[in-house]
């Protein structure tokens, strides 16, 4: 059996078995507390750039199928387990872990101890690491982790993003879907309530989005810090009040920095489909899937527009906003979670609702012609 190494930043070793590819590679060490799901956290691209950890000790059992996947591929830089199962028992399996790691060049690392890994990130928080399979020395390794500089690690949504325009028809409302690095669970959502999707690449500008027509606006998930993204923020900053906008994840922070707020690194993050989130309007206590390292500054919503909406349980985190005056709103957890809790998605039936009622306070002419040159490219 083949032997990997995880070596994290601040010289700890974790020594055990290696599964998928092999190899070297760099990245963001955190903890995903999931008990189901790791199917769809490999394929999430809001972990692109990390090296994932399952608290969860048996994984591979059920194995993977291509019907599950919530994007084209994985995006993780690495997987860690307590226990691999390399023979999955489900009827649905296609193929195992070990299969999709090495179809795509993931390291895998089994047999460690997971709970004292967890602990050190909960307690110093995330940092670097680097999963090996060679014989490089630890301090040849820790140079090398040391020479990855963090800009090597910040290209993540353009990594992530589509890298061209399409469209997902429906009979109702046109929803241009910004792509920072989306799950493919929000396009199921759309199209289950026939919503005439159009997907755009991360960098499109306001002025192409206006010439699609769309009725409605929702800025996807994503990878890494909001702040990397500046011309993102300047293309919610400039559509903000002019259509109606649904922030989800990474969304949820761009739309918070557009309207003049500030986000912030968490100490290890939230990464589960387990956590807590009080609406304080209603009282009402959701369980949401997280998947997010930063967070909206409490302090900086002050002398905004902006209105906390809804707030973590556990550690008091800002876990939702709607503008005062305008038709926009956002959420830092998934509505879409898959698996996960079914509790939010009415949050997409609200963002329709917005819709229908800007349209009537606010009636357009339809564009067709824009939109159909817009879709062939034609910006």
């Amino acid at each position: 059996m083949l032997q990997a190494r995880l070596l994290l930043q601040d010289g700890t070793l974790f020594t055990g078995r290696a599964f998928g590819a092999e190899g070297e590679k760099t990245g963001e060490v955190v903890f995903n507390t999931g008990i189901t799901g790791y199917q769809e956290v490999l394929t999430d691209p809001s972990y692109c750039g990390q090296i994932v950890t399952m608290t969860y000790p048996l994984i591979g059992n059920y194995g993977i199928s291509r019907d599950d996947f919530e994007s084209i591929r994985p995006y993780v830089h690495g997987f860690v387990v307590r226990r691999h199962e390399p023979v999955p028992s489900n009827w649905r399996a296609q193929y195992s872990v070990d299969d999709l790691l090495k179809e795509y060049g993931i390291i895998g690392i089994s047999d460690i101890d997971t709970r004292m890994l967890t602990r050190i990130i909960r307690h110093h928080g995330t940092m670097k690491g680097i999963l090996t399979t060679g014989n490089t020395p630890v301090e040849e390794l820790l140079e090398q982790m040391n020479d990855t500089t963090i800009e090597e690690l910040r290209n993540q949504v353009p990594m992530t993003s589509t890298p061209h325009i399409y469209s997902s028809p429906g009979s109702r409302e046109r929803i241009v879907l910004i792509d920072y690095g989306a799950k493919s669970g929000i396009l199921r959502e759309l199209n289950k309530r026939d919503c005439d999707v159009v997907v755009v690449p991360h960098d499109t500008t306001a002025d192409e989005i206006r010439r699609l027509a769309p009725d409605g606006i929702q800025l996807s998930n994503g990878p890494g810090d909001p702040k990397d993204v500046p011309h993102a923020v300047q293309t919610v900053r400039e559509l903000l009040g002019e259509y109606p906008i649904f922030g989800i994840c990474l969304g949820h922070q761009l739309f918070a920095l557009a309207a003049g707020a500030d986000t912030e690194k968490l100490k290890f993050g939230h990464r589960g489909g387990n956590h807590p989130v009080k609406e304080l309007e209603s009282g009402r206590c959701y369980i949401t899937s997280q998947n997010h390292g930063y967070t909206v500054n409490e302090a900086s919503i002050q002398g905004t527009e902006l209105e906390v909406t809804h707030i973590n349980n556990n550690d008091k985190t800002i876990e939702g906003l709607k503008h005062s005056k305008f038709p926009a709103f956002s959420v830092q957890y998934h509505p879409e979670a898959a698996p996960g809790p079914q509790d939010n998605s009415y949050l997409f039936d609200r963002f329709l609702d917005m819709i229908r009622e800007h349209k009537i306070n606010h009636p357009k002419q339809p564009r067709q012609a824009e939109f159909a040159s817009a879709v062939k490219g034609e910006f």
